[in-house]
């Protein structure tokens, strides 16, 4: 099991956006030799694919390839596949051909996927190399015009016409070479004439192995001919090709295969010996074999993945220098030994809160190196997220939105990958992304209650603070920064704005000037909380200013009414009316129970006149003329008194006292004294209280 953390600083720049998929997918095939210098052009691809050079810029264009290196590079600025690093054809692919890079390139915003193809093409870059310099065959003077000595042939790693076409015996009296079919072109010595020991023992021979490119390219090898006595039969195989399927997890020095030749010749002619006949030193890495038993071992490490196939020779040689070979072919069969790889094509971790479901979070490439049902990849994430997996393309799976999201309630998620093979065992990999959800202004301020109400006492002191309002935004950042305004509407022609003003960053609403409880009782104002969000969000609330009254004016004569009229007889009927209060009777329409205590004083004694419960009051005659009556009006728990005498001698006029601004209400006080016998006291308040005081003269 292998386990990953994406680290995001070593794999892709970040993401700041987010696209939704739209997946296009065009393929382009080029070709371009091996070998070719650093910054070469390989392809156009915004002719090619029809595409515009803004759109690599703005998709964020980019080359993704599975291999560890990369060769071919982009230019983004002019659209063109250029030659990123050196090409070794040869180190690429070996033998296989056609060999070809593969690797798509990826825009975003919308996705679109096109996959190129590049063929490298062989040079002649490699001359024929033989595995020895000098190769010596003992061969019988008896040997028969035919008899054939398989030679280790040449190697070249160039493919096609760039790879070994003839092999050239020099000189040709006695032998001439062929080649043999097979997995790589094998020569064979073989003899024309026969030999004769007594005239010729040694021959030297040389094989020159040639290429056919252009220029051709050459190697060559000496051969050493030691004519022995008579070696009537060769070595027969009993098999032509030895087939074997393996495991790749086989372990080191497992016999895979025993090769048997026989010999019809007798005592040392007979014996026989096993040798590779033409092989490669990656074949020597992974096999043996032991020359006397014919055992074939396994010594290296077997990879399904990087070879499902391995053909060698095998050379089976008598004391004589008669040789037969036999071909063996190890297939090796894939083991589930390869955990899914993931990698990370594109990834925005930062998703707006408001993304509409479907969106794309992230793309991954999940490759399994194995084959068949071991190759065979499943890809999940976690069911509790508002994320969904689904596969693109082969090997391609997006990671989308699958349900709304809400930064409020979950700010950030960790998304758990995790990709499993179909085999037996099975293996899997796991990789975490880590999303953030970025704030949406969609929540408007919010304030702590639903109305205000403030008082303020009259006569204030203008940039008075009069009380706060608090407002609270959901959101973050920018979208939660609370900005407070008062909506300028007009107050009877008057301006809010030029009575009360707010800090718009606390919530602090102030006077702007000193208010008069006779001018205004109470005003309302529109508080509005709005965020910085783009478009900005607000909400409204009320905001009641009651304003206090204090005793601060003192009762005003308005009359005598010079015409002689009496302002009492046009208010009320003489005589009429009963005393209901006379002392310490209830203010309506106060929100405080204020109370006003209305007494009646002699001034030279400042005793209180008193009067009988039916509100009458018994003067004597001779004092009728002569008593000195103030009336005085006070309001308990406001001072101080406001107080008017009525003087002596005008009993004949009628006075109306006048107090404003008490209690929130207006008060009218009318006394009225005449020369008759009855007076008339009138007290209205706020809700238009009538009290009426009966004075009766005793003769």
């Amino acid at each position: 099991m292998n386990f990953y953390i994406f680290n995001l600083s070593e794999s892709i720049p970040l993401v700041l956006f987010v696209f939704v998929m739209t997946v296009a997918r065009g393929q382009v095939r080029y070709s371009v030799p091996e070998e070719m210098t650093k910054g070469s052009l390989v392809g156009n691809i915004v002719q090619d694919l029809g595409l515009d050079v803004k759109r690599l810029k703005s998709g964020r264009a980019r080359i993704f390839t599975e291999d560890s290196r990369e060769y071919i590079g982009l230019n983004v600025d002019k659209g063109t596949l250029l030659v990123k690093e050196r090409i070794d054809r040869e180190e690429l692919c070996a033998q296989v051909s056609p060999c070809s890079l593969h690797f798509q390139i990826i825009l975003e915003n919308p996705m679109e996927l096109h996959r190129i193809d590049v063929e490298i093409l062989d040079i002649n870059d490699h001359a024929p190399v033989f595995m020895k310099k000098e190769i010596t065959f003992q061969i019988s003077e008896s040997a028969l015009s035919g008899a054939r000595y398989s030679i280790d042939s040449a190697n070249d790693p160039d493919v096609g016409l760039n790879s070994i076409q003839t092999y050239k015996l020099t000189p040709s009296d006695h032998f001439t070479t062929q080649s043999r079919s097979g997995s790589s072109k094998n020569v064979e010595l073989v003899l024309q004439t026969p030999l004769d020991r007594e005239k010729q023992e040694h021959l030297y021979l040389t094989i020159t192995a040639t290429d056919g490119g252009n220029p051709k390219r050459s190697g060559t090898v000496k051969i050493h001919i030691i004519v022995l006595d008579i070696n009537d039969n060769a070595p027969v195989f009993q098999k032509v090709t030895y087939k074997i399927s393996i495991p790749e997890n086989t372990a080191k020095g497992s016999l895979l295969v025993t090769v048997n030749a026989t010999d019809a010749d007798t005592v040392s002619n007979a014996q026989i010996g096993y040798y590779f006949e033409h092989t490669t030193p990656k074949i020597r890495d992974l096999f043996s074999v032991d020359p006397s038993s014919g055992e074939i071992r396994l010594i290296g490490e077997l990879d399904f993945e990087e070879s499902a196939i391995h053909e060698f020779k095998i050379q089976a040689k008598d004391q004589g220098g008669l040789s037969d070979s036999s071909e063996v072919i190890v297939e090796v069969t894939d083991v589930n030994d390869n955990a899914p790889k993931m990698t990370l094509m594109s990834f925005s971790n930062n998703i707006p809160e408001n993304a509409p479901l479907g969106t794309v979070v992230a793309m991954i490439n999940i490759q399994d190196s194995d084959s068949e049902e071991n190759g065979k990849i499943t890809c999940f994430i976690d069911r509790d997220l508002p994320f969904k997996i689904e596969s693109s393309l082969t090997n391609y799976f997006i990671i989308v939105t699958d349900s709304e999201l809400d930064r409020e309630d979950i700010p950030e998620y960790n998304i758990t990958i995790t990709a499993k093979d179909s085999g037996s065992p099975s293996f899997f990999s796991k990789n975490i992304l880590n999303v953030k959800i970025t704030d949406v202004n969609d929540h408007a301020p919010q304030f702590e209650q639903d109305s205000y109400n403030a008082y303020v006492m009259e006569n204030n002191s203008p940039s008075l603070s009069l009380f706060s309002v608090k407002a609270h935004d959901a959101d973050l950042g920018a979208n939660a920064r609370v900005s407070y305004f008062i909506s300028d509407n007009d107050l009877n022609g008057t301006p809010i704005s030029s009575l009360v003003s707010i800090n718009s960053d606390s919530g602090t609403v102030y006077a702007t000037k000193s208010f008069d409880y006779e001018q205004f009782k109470s005003f309302t104002i529109t508080v509005r909380a709005q965020d910085a969000g783009s478009p900005p969000l607000s909400s409204n609330v009320s905001v009641k200013i009651t304003i206090q009254d204090q005793n601060d004016n003192a009762p005003q004569v308005l009359y005598p009414v010079q015409s002689g009229a009496s302002v009492v007889a046009e208010i009320v009927p003489r005589g009429t009316g009963t005393l209901q209060h006379v002392y310490n009777y209830e203010v309506c329409g106060t929100t405080d129970s204020r109370k006003s205590d209305l007494k009646f004083l002699q001034p030279s004694s400042q005793s209180v006149l008193n009067f009988d419960l039916s509100g009458t009051r018994t003067v004597p005659k001779q004092n009728r003329n002569t008593e000195d009556v103030s009336a005085e009006v006070r309001f308990l728990f406001v001072t101080p008194t406001v107080l008017h005498t009525v003087s002596p001698g005008i009993y004949t006029e009628s006075f109306i006292f006048f107090l404003s601004k008490v209690a929130f209400l207006h008060y009218v006080c009318i006394v009225c004294l005449t020369l008759a016998s009855t007076a008339v006291f009138v007290m209205f308040s706020g809700c238009i209280k009538l009290v009426f005081l009966k004075f009766t003269q005793v003769c």
